[in-house]
């Protein structure tokens, strides 16, 4: 009986220490150190109140812009813009909230600025905006990269001469659908698309999707449905819708992400699909407000329901906590990283009044 007792003892508290733990969400934070950070922040929200407090600081990587973490949340890969000195895919492993640095490889080329792992934590892939490149690596059992088996040097220009003279990679993605790996092309106004098989990289049947010229896509995100993406494009501030028809990806809206009285200039920066699918928000730079889609349920076309500040300035990367309750915005030149309530029914934003200062955050990645 005391045996019993004691067991029912600990099973309560070990509920009640779970459910005190679970106010709160960490999340890693990717910083340009050019511009004052150390490196890679570690901070924790309270899902409760809506606080942010910096936990810890990882040092030793140079402007860490874009991090991913691994389907299983062991490891961390971050870009590092290292300019002259050389540009990196950095390797960590998590181990209880610390980061362990594995290895680094090359990005095969300049300014790599995004990076993704693949659903099984097989491949990373890395896409330069400087060298116009993408390239994937195998990733070892024990979370180390391997030299990238293959390296893209895209091709192309558009009509934008001071953005468009070259091909500028922005993002890659693996689908979450199918062996298909897809890179948003800036230079080139393309959303480039891939087959991944056997270990091996090739151009899908469809090579691209070409976008609107001058339209700049940057970043993307998938609907839950598998037969849609969203594409941002920063330079003229439009998302553009793509379907799957058949064998063929398609656009079949363009729409603008501000609102129509603006007159000022403004640049788009990330994008993100609610997880129900019945919203798409994406950041708007100069603007200064995060733009709020209601997605329709029939043909998945976009509407234009709000522009929310950001109460901050220059939003790059924005992250929807894992319950869909919060928005995180990283504001890169007024350093600091603001929360907003979802109404999850209206899919509307709602500023908390909370913040937290942190020097030149780019990159909101929830562990």
């Amino acid at each position: 009986m005391k045996h019993y007792i004691l067991f029912i003892w600990g099973v309560l508290l070990s509920t009640f220490v779970l459910g005190q733990n679970s106010k709160y969400q960490e999340f890693f934070v990717g910083t340009y150190t050019s511009e004052g950070a150390e490196g890679i922040n570690l901070c924790k929200l309270n899902t409760e109140t809506g606080e942010i407090n910096l936990e810890n600081t990882f040092t030793g990587i140079e402007n860490p812009s874009f991090l991913r973490l691994s389907p299983n949340k062991k490891f961390l890969y971050a870009v590092s813009e290292a300019g002259d000195a050389g540009s990196f895919v950095y390797a960590y492993e998590v181990v209880n909230n610390e980061l362990k640095f594995l290895n680094k490889q090359s990005s095969n080329g300049q300014g790599p600025c995004h990076v993704d792992v693949s659903s099984k934590g097989s491949y990373v892939a890395v896409a330069c905006y400087g060298g116009g490149t993408t390239s994937i690596y195998p990733v070892l059992k024990n979370g180390k990269l391997m030299e990238a088996f293959i390296t893209n040097v895209n091709s192309g220009t558009g009509p934008v001469k001071d953005r468009q003279a070259k091909p500028h990679a922005h993002s890659i993605k693996f689908s979450p659908f199918e062996s298909l790996v897809f890179s948003a092309d800036l230079g080139t106004d393309q959303l480039d698309i891939y087959q991944l098989n056997f270990g091996g990289l090739k151009k899908a049947e469809q090579k691209f999707v070409k976008l609107p010229p001058g339209s700049g896509p940057r970043h993307f995100d998938f609907h839950p449905n598998g037969k849609v993406i969203y594409v941002i494009n920063e330079l003229n501030s439009t998302v553009s819708a793509i379907r799957k028809e058949g064998n063929d990806w398609k656009v079949f809206q363009n729409i603008s992400t501000l609102p129509k009285d603006f007159k000022g200039e403004s640049y788009c920066a990330d994008i993100h699909v609610s997880k129900d699918g019945k919203y798409v928000y994406g950041s708007n730079r100069g603007h200064n407000s995060i733009a709020v889609f209601e997605v329709n349920p029939t043909d998945q076309s976009l509407k234009l329901l709000e522009t929310v500040s950001v109460e901050g300035n220059w939003p790059r990367n924005f992250g929807i906590t894992p319950d869909g309750t919060r928005m995180l915005v990283a504001n890169q030149r007024s350093s600091n990283i603001t929360v907003f309530n979802i109404d999850k029914e209206t899919g509307r934003l709602e500023f908390t009044g909370k913040e937290i200062k942190l020097p030149a955050p780019v990159c909101i990645e929830f562990l």
